[in-house]
């Protein structure tokens, strides 16, 4: 009889085992790369193994005041808290697929009391009542024929690794709007500065352009020039000073803080000394968090499909349940209260209305999904690269063209007063070459800040900061 059990057992396994080889879960394989070489459009600088990407955000900047605002807001800021949390939710669910392999197993102490009918067989025979007492575990295990446990596992595993990725890409992108929101700061200062100086040195010209009037050298009309200048720098002024607050609130919160004053250095101080080398495309797999969380959800859409794919395949479990029972509570544990049950069973879905189908065409569905998110996240990434490089180079040119506008205007400021004092030129002319000089200052402070942000836009595009 036992042999005959064995033998039975033997020829199950063995055709599962047949039937295995028809199906076992396909492994994942990356997708292939179409023309990213050709994506970056960085025709100004060669592309090799360097990449700024992989410099420290300690080492590219070197504002002391600034490094530590980045440090105090990736460990107080809510964006990254959050981050941090979802972590740890998709840890527990990863903890989760890997004791998918094991058997369940449960207990269970019950007590059963029956009034019987003393017309039904049982009760006839009994006082009319019925006492049970119940001691028993039970222990459940499936066999991972078909993979599908494995690839649940997977699936899990992926979408942990994307949480950590999508944590990482947080990090980057606050290190690069804590330095951008800084830069923008330092900009404003120094506008202000120029700002500053301008209206008080057009508060000495009203005053000189009426002692003019009075000595009959200008009219009304250019005092009332000079009084017209005077008001637009207290504008402008204004205007910075606004931005100067709303900058420093933003500042604020991106440290995870109420709105308060931010310490700051200056403009003239900051210094970005990394050389601007992109790498090879292919690197942005290994850099750019976003291409990295894609791809993750690209692996779950994969293993999930696998999963939906064996729900076609019979599955294999195998329990057992034993323990006490007993009428009596004092002969509960006695050696004749003892009972165990075995089953072995397989389960072939036949008509389940359509459910297994309809799951498997919305994972494969879902996978391709997936597979274009992947694609236009490589799409994205290339683009912000190409338009962080272009714009670098845009900056540095517009800066060097913007300082000898300055410079010309400026001149062109000091010999107009000359020729004033001379008597070889009108107060107009004055009053237009001061104006100039006051647009092409601020337009000039804009470029030198504009070149900074362009630094930070590259090496947030290239993944820089996180690692």
């Amino acid at each position: 009889m036992k042999k005959s059990i064995i033998i039975k057992v033997s020829l199950v396994f063995l055709a599962l085992l047949t039937l295995q080889s028809c199906f076992v879960a396909k492994e994942y394989t990356q997708p292939e790369l179409e023309n990213l070489e050709a994506n970056f459009r960085t025709d100004h600088i060669s592309t090799d193994s360097l990449t700024m990407a992989d410099v420290s955000w300690k080492d590219l900047f070197t504002d002391p005041i600034l490094n530590s605002y980045i440090e105090k807001g990736l460990e107080h800021n809510m964006d990254i808290r959050v981050a941090l949390q979802k972590i740890l939710a998709s840890e527990a669910y990863f903890k989760q697929g890997k004791s998918g392999y094991y058997p369940t197993l449960s207990a269970k102490a019950q007590f059963t009391h029956q009034e019987l009918s003393k017309n039904s067989p049982l009760g006839s025979l009994s006082r009319g009542s019925l006492d049970q007492y119940d001691v028993m575990g039970s222990l459940s295990w499936e066999a991972d024929i078909w993979g599908k446990i494995r690839s649940n596992k997977r699936a899990f595993e992926a979408s942990y690794l994307q949480t950590v990725a999508a944590h990482t890409a947080v990090k980057t992108r606050l290190i690069a709007n804590i330095a951008s929101v800084y830069y923008q700061l330092l900009a404003v200062d120094e506008q202000i500065n120029i700002t500053e100086k301008t209206i008080a040195s057009r508060i000495n010209s009203l005053e000189t352009s009426e002692a003019l009037k009075e000595a009959g050298s200008v009219t009304q009309v250019s005092v009332k020039q000079t009084e017209a200048q005077l008001y637009t720098a207290q504008a402008i002024l204004v205007d910075l000073k606004n931005e100067l607050h709303v900058l420093e609130n933003t500042m604020s919160i991106l440290l995870g803080e109420m709105p308060h004053d931010i310490e700051r250095s200056t403009l003239q101080e900051q210094k970005i000394t990394t050389p601007l080398a992109v790498g090879v495309p292919s690197q942005l797999l290994s850099n750019r968090p976003d291409v990295i969380a894609a791809e993750f959800q690209l692996r779950n859409a994969f293993e999930l499909t696998n999963v939906a794919r064996s729900h076609f395949y019979p599955s294999l479990t195998l329990s057992a349940n034993g323990g006490f029972q007993s009428l009596e509570l004092d002969e509960l544990f006695n050696a004749n209260s003892l009972f165990a049950t075995v089953v072995g069973g397989l389960t072939q879905p036949i008509f389940n209305g359509r459910k297994i189908r309809t799951q498997y065409e919305v994972s494969q569905a879902q996978q391709e999904q997936a597979k274009l998110n992947f694609n236009y996240a490589l799409l994205v990434a290339s683009k912000e690269v190409s338009d962080a490089m272009f714009a670098y180079h845009t900056a540095v040119e517009k800066s060097e063209i913007k300082q000898k506008e300055y410079d010309a205007y400026a001149l062109a400021t000091e010999y107009s007063q000359e020729l004033l004092n001379n008597g070889l030129a009108n107060y107009l002319e004055v009053l237009r070459a001061e104006e100039n000089t006051l647009n092409t200052s601020l337009d000039l402070v804009r470029a030198k800040n504009n070149q900074l942000q362009s630094i930070i836009n590259l090496y947030e595009a290239l993944g820089g900061g996180w690692k």
